[in-house]
C-alpha cells in the first residue's frame, strides 16, 4: 500500500479495507445500499500493511476497516462508521427510543457476536484451531448461545429495532450469515434464517465477503495476530 501514491479526482470517501472481514464487509454493504460512491483501498492485514508507521498515524488501533472522511480526516471502528453514514437516513431510526436500540446491537454485536461466531470463523478458517479443540468448543457454546437469543428476539418480527430495516441488522448480519462458517447449522434457529432471508432481499443489497487467503493462515504471514 502506497497512500500518497493516489493521484486524480476521487470520490469524497475512502474505505481502507480488507475483504475477508465481515467488519468491513458491513461497510460496504451499507455504502451499497445507500448508493454512495467511494474509492476502495485494499489493505492486507496479513502482508504487513497495518504494521506500517504511515497506516499507524490513520488508525493507532491498527485495525480495518477504516473511512477517510477528508483528506486526512479518518473514522475508525466498523459500527461508529456505520452510525455516521446512516446519519439521517431511514436505516438510523430519527426517535430516541429506537435509535438507542440501535446502539443497543451495535455494541451487542460487537461485544458478544463478533467475538463468538467471527473470532471462532477466523480461527476455523485460518487453521489456529479445530474444531474439536476445547476453546472452538467453548467459543461455538457461546455462538449458540448468541444464536439463541436472536433467535428469540426475531419471532414474531421482521427486524431487529422496530419494523424496519436498519443499521442494527446490517452490523448483526456481517458476521451472522457466515455462522456455519463457525460450525453452526443455522437451520436450528429458524427465525434467524428467515431474518438472514429478509436481510438478503433488501434493495441494492451485496455479499462480497472473500474466503481467508492462504496468508492469512498461522504462520504464513505478518500481523497483529497470532
Amino acid at each position: 500500500m502506497n497512500i500518497a501514491e493516489r493521484k486524480g479526482t476521487m470520490p469524497d470517501l475512502r474505505l481502507y479495507d480488507y475483504a475477508a472481514s465481515a467488519n468491513c464487509y458491513k461497510v460496504r454493504l451499507l455504502l451499497a445500499q445507500l448508493g454512495r460512491p467511494y474509492e476502495r483501498i485494499p489493505i492486507d492485514i496479513f502482508d504487513g500493511d497495518t504494521l506500517t508507521d504511515e497506516y499507524g498515524r490513520i488508525n493507532p488501533f491498527r485495525s480495518t476497516p477504516v473511512l477517510e472522511l477528508v483528506p486526512g480526516g479518518y473514522l475508525i471502528e466498523s459500527n461508529a462508521i456505520l452510525v455516521y453514514l446512516a446519519g439521517e437516513t431511514s436505516l438510523l431510526p430519527a426517535g430516541a427510543a429506537q435509535r438507542s436500540e440501535v446502539v443497543r446491537w451495535l455494541i451487542y454485536e460487537q461485544t458478544d457476536v463478533m467475538p463468538a461466531i467471527g473470532g471462532l470463523r477466523f480461527r476455523l478458517q485460518t487453521g489456529r484451531l479445530s474444531l474439536h479443540h476445547p476453546d472452538a468448543a467453548r467459543r461455538k457454546k457461546i455462538g449458540r448461545q448468541v444464536l439463541g437469543i436472536l433467535d428469540e428476539h426475531l419471532a414474531g418480527r421482521d427486524f431487529l429495532v422496530g419494523a424496519d430495516y436498519s443499521i442494527a441488522d446490517i452490523a448483526v448480519y456481517g458476521y451472522v450469515h457466515v455462522a456455519h462458517e463457525a460450525g453452526n447449522e443455522l437451520k436450528r434457529w429458524p427465525a434467524v434464517g428467515r431474518w438472514l432471508r429478509r436481510v438478503a432481499e433488501q434493495p441494492r443489497y451485496i455479499n462480497d465477503l472473500e474466503p481467508y487467503p492462504p496468508n492469512a493462515r498461522a504462520g504464513a504471514g505478518r500481523s497483529m495476530y497470532a
